[in-house]
């Protein structure tokens, strides 16, 4: 048999020579990125590499994680980002459009596995609440903010709303009120809004949307006939002018960096700005800001912190709210934190708003949805 001849050598050409040339100049590039990101940023390794988190695959995830975020793979995510919306119409993993122009975060489509149990959990978690809020002489009341994609399933275009997930609200309404837990479900109070709930590229309701949610709360403490003190809301209402209002979920699909025509279609509002103001002491107490200390004490997600929920709440009510939701805090991450703080324990309010958000509600459990009232 005869010996394998070696392929015969053709001489390099100019575009495979710029082709190689171009190949180095961008890995050595890309080295001189990440060995300045290794260099200057405080832990690139993961520190508690245990035998344990090496073999369930925990610290290969936060090692692909950090490396994520270095230069060249952080542009390389824009690009791929960008050119999948403007070719494919793409949003990634966790951001689906129905009708046109309408966006609808793909956590609040999901069917959890041992979702009623993890729903029971924190069903047992805000009864415990409850009872330790009351022993201190603190009222609560529960409310559940439901889905965009409930409220707004007229927008929902081709995506699908797993039905497993329509009784879902009213589970959650079902076993507070079984332990005696003031609860309010502002479904009703949203559908009523007479033109959008929510925003169109965010995950979050309009002034509007907040407004009527505000009005619903008002008039279910007013029913719990809870003692409120004599401060004052103190905001002055002054209408703005339509602008663009960059939506939550136009960043979370990567494409907030694109020129405006390139996004999704942007959203013009016309809006009202609540500017608080100090009021005026008028006794010894005032001096001191005892007599404007909120009865009322908010905790939850960024729905209490967007849309002027709260001052449009104080206005409702007819007296000072104090707001300590946290973004990004889940169903306890706010209630935990505020617990902990001096404000809760120097300061304690007559009643305590427990905002939840309705796709927290069967999804996984997390270490802050242990929440507990301390002694």
């Amino acid at each position: 048999m005869d010996e394998p001849q070696p392929l015969p050598q053709r001489p390099a050409t100019r575009a495979g020579t710029a082709a190689a040339v171009m190949l180095m100049a961008l890995l050595f590039a890309g080295l001189a990125c990440n060995l300045r990101f290794a260099a200057t940023s405080p832990a690139l390794l993961p520190r508690a590499a245990t035998r344990a988190r090496i073999v369930n695959g925990t610290v290969s995830k936060e090692l692909a994680s950090r490396m994520a975020d270095t230069p060249i793979a952080a542009g390389a995510a824009r690009v791929q980002r960008a050119l999948g919306w403007l070719v494919l119409g793409d949003l990634g993993p966790r951001v689906r459009q129905g009708s046109p122009g309408w966006l609808f975060l793909r956590d609040e489509l999901n069917v959890y596995a041992g979702g009623e149990r993890h729903l029971a959990a924190r069903a047992a978690t805000a009864a415990a609440v409850q009872r330790g809020l009351a022993s201190r002489g603190i009222a609560l009341l529960v409310v559940v903010v439901p889905d965009k994609s409930r409220i707004e399933a007229r927008r929902l275009g081709g995506l699908y709303r797993p039905a497993a997930l329509s009784p879902r609200v009213d589970a959650w309404t079902a076993r507070l009120a079984a332990a005696r837990v003031p609860v309010l479900d502002l479904t009703a109070a949203l559908r009523g809004v007479p033109g959008d709930a929510f925003f169109r590229t965010d995950t979050h309701w309009t002034q509007d949307g907040a407004g009527a949610a505000a009005q619903a709360v008002a008039a279910r403490i007013r029913a719990m006939a809870v003692p409120l003190g004599a401060s004052r809301p103190g905001y002055r209402v002054v209408a703005q002018p339509p602008a663009f209002r960059p939506g939550d979920l136009v960043r979370l699909a990567g494409l907030d960096t694109l020129p405006r025509a390139w996004q999704p279609r942007p959203e013009i509002v016309a809006s009202r700005a609540y500017l608080h103001e100090a009021r005026t002491a008028s006794s010894a107490d005032d001096l001191f800001g005892n007599a404007d200390l909120p009865d009322i004490a908010v905790i939850g997600t960024s729905f209490s912190t967007t849309s002027d929920f709260v001052p449009q709440l104080a206005l409702a009510l007819g007296t000072g709210v104090g707001n300590f939701a946290r973004e990004g805090g889940k169903f306890g991450g706010a209630a935990r934190a505020w617990f902990a703080s001096e404000a809760y324990r120097q300061t304690p309010p007559k009643l305590v708003v427990w905002e939840v958000d309705e796709r927290d509600l069967q999804a996984p459990l997390e270490a802050d949805d242990a929440v507990t009232v301390p002694r």
